[in-house]
Parts: structure tokens; C-alpha cells; sequence
């Protein structure tokens, strides 16, 4: 017997392996510029399956790679069982206690919808389709970051599998090393099957964005840096500057605030100063709509990202922002961070402070191999000429392929977090995104 005709014997799930009619469709990740080989996919039925494919990875001298929608995959599957947790999608919010508990295949979007009524929120990010388990563990940087700091900070409890196939339930009391790592050291240390998370008052949420033709961008970026200068923590602002295909080139700002309409509006005035506004769809707005602001794609599709965080923002990083083109990238957008993202709480996990005050990040699709590398040479060309005004360091989810996790963490991070990978992972069953130890 085959590895495969023996994984699919272990299996409740669906195995998908080279040759079978769904095998690409299955081993697909969210980015359609990754290509993302693998010996075998398997789409768990549930936890247990997640425990059988671990202990038969171990016995046969292979590594397991966990995706459940395959955001943020980097291509480096080669010779793994690609393992899909979506179907893992109980969810269960208490708004008593202000706790959701969400499978490993839960999204965004599903929490929010059903955290909402309830005047509550989790920490998400701008996209509705992104899993709560995969955001989590790279940290989690939300709209919400200024005011509750990172996603992974409110984590109660994560179940999971262990390199060894073991299920165990992991808080800060039973095992504080791998709780630790867990939230924000990303998915090398264990398979998360589901997490346990704090849920945050929204009684009213009000945001949206305001738009203005390309030659506005000056006057709308003093206006930000103006803004954002003393912004209260319930405030989150993101300026960027956008090139959609066949439309002209714009200039926006997105907003959301945790609080009312009429208090935001004071901060909000430099920006009503400029003039030329095309658009402006600030709201009071549900919970589940907050993935409407940017309006990201719900989609797969190609492209290539990179990001980098900025020490300040003065004159001299402006005027870089300002002079480099978009083209051919689709965004270039700065996001505020600062606030409780900053501040270094007594329970934090392996994400840490994020002491610079804003993340840029530049995203141009990648239809082909020669649009590709045109958005590469751009994203480099910026980050070169902000390099006086970058840190080196990047959140985890926003590496792109290439990257390495060293870039992620302080050094005595980094080094805790490795130490803990040779310990509980041995023999390297377990395979993230991006490997501490690579």
C-alpha cells in the first residue's frame, strides 16, 4: 500500500492527490501568483482527522502544512500533506461573557455577523473572508488594534494538535511556552483546531471613506499626518493612494471609530478641509459591515504584496510617498498604528509591542510574470527610498513569499521561539508559512 492509498485509508476527510480531478483546485492557495505544490491534500472532517494526519506525517518521515483558506501561503509545500481545516467551522459566541469560540475554518465575517446584535466585536481586519484561526496566530492586526492591541492578545485558549498527534487544550495556565508562542509566533508549534477569544464592546461603529481625485494626494496626506498625530486609540485612519484598472488615479482615507458620529467629526475636520471631495460614505455602520470600507476583494486572485513600518512620518518620508508613482502597483496605503498596539501588556504573546507609528503596505496584481515583476521592482524601488524611515521589522501576516519569519520578531523572541520549535517538533512535522528555524 501506497502513502496516499494509506492516507485515505487513515482519513474521514476528502485526500486529494496528483492526478484526481479536484487536485489542483484543492491545493490552491488564496494567491493565484503562488504555485503550491504537495504530495497530498487532505480536507479534514474534524479535529480528529487534524490528529490522524499528524501522527501519520511523524510515522512516515513527512510534515503537515495547515491552511485553512490558504490566505497567506508562501508556496514552500513541497512533499507535504497540505492540510484544509475549513469544514472545522463550529462557532459559538457568548455575549454574556464576551467569549467566542471559533473552529479552525471560521471567518471574519461569520463572527462579526454574529457578534454584532450584540453590541460586541472581535478584532478583525479588513477582510471578511480571512479565518480567525490564521490571522491569530500571525498576530492579528486589526482595525480595532489602536484601541484592544493585537488579535492574539484576547486569546483565552487555543485547542490543538501537537507534533506528536495529541490533543490538548492549551491556556496560559496548563502550558504558558506554546500559549505564548501561539499568539502571534505563528503556526509552527501546533496544529489550532479552534480559539478561544475575548469579544469587545461596539455599541455604535461608525467609518467608511472618503475619496478625492490624485491631485488632492498632498493635501490629504497633511491632513493625516495632522490627524493621526493625536488620535484618540478608538480611532484607526488609513490613507491610500489607488490605481484601479481603467479608472484615473485617486486618493483615499478610510475610517473607523468605536464610538459616535458627532465625536468623530471634530478629529475627522482637516480632512473636510480639503477640497474636491468625489466621495464620502462615512456611517454609523454594523459590525458585519466593517469589511465593507475597503471593500476588499471575496475572491482568489494574483498579486504581490509587501509591506514595511515607518518609524515617522515626516516631511522627507511625505515627499517619497508623494513622488514615486502607483503604477503599476493597484495601492499604496499607510496604515496608523500606535495606541495599545505600542504598549506592552503583562499577558502579551510572541507578536510584541509594535512601536512604529504606521505600516505601509503596496499591493499591485500579477496577471502574468511580467506585470509581477514591474510591481516587485516598484514595491522595491519605495521601500529603498524610505529605508531611513523603516524599521526592518514587519508584522508576520504581512510577509510576502521570499521573506523570512526573523523579520517578525525581536531577537530574544526569536530565539524563544525557536528553541520551543526544537523542542515540541523534532522531527519538523509541523510546517508554517513561515518556519521559524528557516
Amino acid at each position: 500500500m501506497n502513502i496516499t492509498t494509506a492516507l485515505r485509508a487513515t482519513v474521514r476527510g476528502t485526500v486529494h492527490t496528483a492526478g484526481d480531478a479536484g487536485f489542483d483546485q484543492a491545493r490552491r492557495p488564496w494567491n493565484l501568483a503562488v504555485e503550491q505544490p504537495a504530495l497530498a491534500v487532505v480536507e479534514a472532517a474534524d479535529a480528529h482527522d487534524v490528529a490522524v494526519v499528524a501522527r501519520f506525517a511523524r510515522l512516515h518521515g513527512l510534515a503537515v502544512a495547515a491552511q485553512p483558506s490558504g490566505h497567506g501561503a508562501t508556496g514552500d509545500t513541497e512533499g507535504t500533506i497540505l492540510l484544509r481545516t475549513g469544514r472545522l467551522d463550529d462557532l459559538r459566541v457568548d455575549p454574556e461573557r464576551r467569549v467566542a469560540r471559533a473552529g479552525a475554518g471560521v471567518r471574519w465575517g461569520r463572527v462579526l455577523a454574529e457578534a454584532g446584535p450584540h453590541g460586541l466585536t472581535g478584532l478583525a481586519g479588513s477582510s471578511p473572508v480571512v479565518t480567525v484561526t490564521g490571522y491569530t496566530l500571525g498576530g492579528g492586526l486589526s482595525w480595532f488594534g489602536r484601541r484592544h492591541g493585537w488579535a492574539s492578545d484576547g486569546v483565552r485558549a487555543f485547542d490543538v494538535v501537537t507534533a506528536d498527534g495529541e490533543p490538548a487544550r492549551v491556556t496560559a495556565d496548563s502550558d504558558p511556552d506554546l500559549f505564548w508562542a501561539l499568539r502571534g509566533g505563528g503556526g509552527d508549534f501546533a496544529l489550532v483546531t479552534a480559539v478561544e477569544f475575548d469579544l469587545h464592546p461596539a455599541p455604535v461603529l461608525y467609518g467608511g471613506r472618503m475619496a478625492w481625485s490624485a491631485d488632492r494626494a498632498p493635501a490629504v496626506l497633511d491632513a493625516y499626518r495632522e490627524v493621526t498625530e493625536g488620535a484618540p486609540d478608538e480611532l484607526t485612519v488609513w490613507y491610500e493612494l489607488l490605481r484601479f484598472p481603467g479608472a484615473p488615479a485617486m486618493v483615499a482615507v478610510d475610517v473607523t471609530f468605536l464610538g459616535e458620529a458627532a465625536d468623530a467629526g471634530p478629529i475627522l475636520r482637516p480632512f473636510e478641509k480639503v477640497g474636491g471631495l468625489l466621495s464620502d460614505s462615512r456611517a454609523v455602520l454594523p459590525v458585519a459591515d466593517l469589511g465593507s470600507i475597503t471593500a476588499e476583494p471575496t475572491d482568489p486572485g494574483a498579486g504581490r504584496s509587501r509591506a514595511e513600518l515607518l518609524t515617522r512620518l515626516d516631511d522627507e518620508a511625505a515627499a517619497v510617498l508623494l513622488e514615486h508613482p502607483v503604477d503599476p502597483l493597484l495601492s499604496v496605503q499607510l496604515r496608523h498604528l500606535g495606541g495599545a498596539l505600542a504598549r506592552r501588556s503583562g499577558n502579551g504573546g510572541a507578536a510584541g509591542p509594535l512601536t512604529e507609528p504606521y505600516a505601509l503596505y503596496m499591493f499591485g496584481l500579477a496577471p502574468s510574470r511580467e506585470t509581477e515583476a514591474a510591481v516587485r521592482a516598484r514595491q522595491a524601488g519605495l521601500a529603498t527610498a524610505l529605508t531611513r524611515h523603516t524599521s526592518g521589522r514587519k508584522p508576520l501576516t504581512f510577509l510576502a513569499p521570499g521573506e523570512r519569519a526573523a523579520s517578525a520578531f525581536t531577537a530574544p523572541a526569536l530565539d524563544r521561539l525557536r528553541d520551543l520549535k526544537r523542542a515540541r517538533d523534532p522531527h519538523g512535522v509541523l510546517r508554517s508559512n513561515f518556519p521559524v528555524l528557516a
